[in-house]
């Protein structure tokens, strides 16, 4: 197959860890607009034990999210990958048998530590060829957000049915389906992509947070998962309140995500054609913005909580899919690894934070006061937007180059002086040159013939 097309094997691994990765996140995502209301039964129900339960999963997929991923490299991305199948199987069986609120907590928290995120990613790079990585990568992540609106329309009707208990078994088996997907359909290829690319350098780390434009986006994706699960903290009984059963909830998910995709569409679009990263980051918190204050103003009524989804999940979209793409362009050639496993964990403690607060606030102040401290959260947000830079044509490309020991500095100053390379990075441990580069003037094959030349 030509280079500009993905081969059999690289199809077959990218659908494959797709298919785990929306397995897992299904499950965890199903949770979301079902538990305040039908966690009730629970002893020891309370809003601020609803958001520890919703939150809890953020907090040991936040910790451990680096070390599997380093663990991944040690021992094997297969043998890591199932290990946090099973450990988020586990915390499912465990919130399914639980007649206490605690042991949900406890349970949502063994799920999250099963952080198989970035093994999986690195298991992507491994079965991919530098120039058809992104579009292995794209179809990944395209399943996430699929996983997400499918879990949105599915979990109120499953719980509906089956209950909170029935909803958790199920999350157990889609766990298992994810190990027989990895034992039969991932490829076997014995592969090593080079490790900037994906897995975090724990040395570099400190590198990253020191970076002003992606502590932004790092704050940034906190900050977005933290209103997510603070919303779904306090918005299920807000529809029950506003006239909607809990069992017709599906009905109302299901045309706002629909609505919610084709509105961020045209944002996306113009933000690329544009250079307007930034206008459209900022317009997106305006939106997310009018959609927490339509929810305080129009609470009893039902169309305008709908009109506030409808604007939320609008907003949410754009910045869930656009902030990993700009962290993917700004991070050090090398280290997008690095910054990738500080942006992910980033994500999930805000998850953490977000169900927490927004529990405590539920319980000991209102619904209000939770939907105000989001407000206020996305004004600071705004704030902070005002110095973040459009990485126009920006792209990391990896190249594997064995034997480069001695000839570090022979190769970094001849991959420098080609056309539309910014940055160059020579990892002679790793077998690897990364680089930053201008994709109008780069030419791939210009690199590789100048590495041919030396070898």
């Amino acid at each position: 197959m030509s280079q500009s097309g993905l081969t059999r094997t690289e199809l077959r691994a990218a659908f494959s860890l797709a298919s785990v990765f929306s397995l897992r996140m299904l499950g965890l995502f199903m949770i979301l607009p079902v538990f305040a209301l039908y966690g009730q039964h629970l002893d020891g129900y309370s809003p601020l034990w609803v958001g520890l339960a919703i939150g809890a999963y953020g907090l040991t997929q936040a910790l451990l999210q680096i070390p599997m991923g380093m663990a991944s490299d040690r021992f094997g991305r297969r043998k890591i990958i199932i290990l946090g199948l099973l450990m988020f199987s586990a915390g499912s069986a465990v919130a399914a048998l639980a007649h206490h609120i605690l042991w949900v907590v406890v349970g949502r928290a063994l799920q999250g530590a099963g952080a198989i995120a970035s093994a999986v990613l690195a298991m992507a790079a491994d079965l991919s060829r530098d120039e058809q990585r992104p579009k292995v990568m794209a179809i990944i992540g395209v399943s996430i957000g699929m996983s997400f609106a499918l879990a949105m329309v599915v979990g109120p009707i499953l719980a509906a049915q089956w209950g909170l208990s029935g909803l958790f078994w199920l999350t157990a088996v889609l766990a298992l389906g994810g190990i027989l997907v990895v034992w039969l359909a991932v490829p076997k290829v014995v592969s090593h992509a080079p490790k900037g690319d994906t897995l975090p350098a724990p040395q570099r780390l400190g590198r990253m947070l020191k970076d002003p434009q992606l502590i932004r986006l790092d704050l940034g994706i906190f900050l977005l998962h933290f209103l997510l699960t603070a919303t779904f903290v306090v918005m299920p009984s807000m529809l029950v309140e506003a006239g909607l059963p809990s069992e017709r909830h599906w009905e109302l998910y299901f045309p706002i995500v629909v609505l919610a995709f084709f509105g961020m569409v045209p944002m996306i679009i113009v933000a690329e054609k544009k250079h307007l990263s930034r206008q459209m980051i900022q317009l997106a918190l305006v939106v997310m913005l009018g959609s927490l204050g339509a929810a305080w103003y129009l609470q009893h009524w039902l169309w305008g909580l709908v009109a506030a989804l409808v604007l939320f999940f609008v907003a949410f979209n754009y910045l869930e899919a656009t902030l990993p793409a700009l962290i993917a362009r700004i991070a050090p050639a090398g280290d997008k690894g690095s910054a990738m496993g500080i942006y992910s964990s980033s994500q999930f403690l805000g998850a953490f934070f977000g169900g927490s607060l927004a529990g405590a606030m539920a319980q000991y102040a209102d619904k209000e006061g939770v939907l105000l401290m989001s407000a206020a959260l996305v004004l600071l947000w705004l704030w902070m937007s005002r110095g973040m830079r459009h990485p126009s044509h920006l792209k990391s490309v990896s190249l594997s180059a064995p034997a480069l020991t001695g000839r570090e500095q022979e190769l970094a100053a001849g991959l420098s002086a080609l056309p539309g390379v910014l940055e160059v990075n020579v990892m002679a441990q790793e077998s690897a040159i990364y680089l930053k580069v201008n994709t109008q003037e780069f030419e791939l094959a210009k690199a590789r013939a100048l590495l041919a030349e030396a070898g």
